[in-house]
């Protein structure tokens, strides 16, 4: 029993973690920010014409 009740407390700590973060970065819209910064960055891998992208 005790051996169960560490890995439930392990599996909400990890679940609580995982929610946490995502919140966050979904709160600061870092998602849309990331994207712009790496279709800027694919954008110069394959010569493409420039994109005004500004957040």
């Amino acid at each position: 029993m005790d051996k169960a009740l560490k890995i439930i407390g392990k599996i909400i700590k990890v679940l609580t973690i995982v929610t946490g973060v995502l919140f966050v970065i979904y709160f600061w819209n870092l998602d849309q920010k990331l994207m712009a910064w790496f279709y800027t960055f694919v954008n110069k891998i394959f010569n493409r014409k420039k994109q005004d992208l500004k957040f």
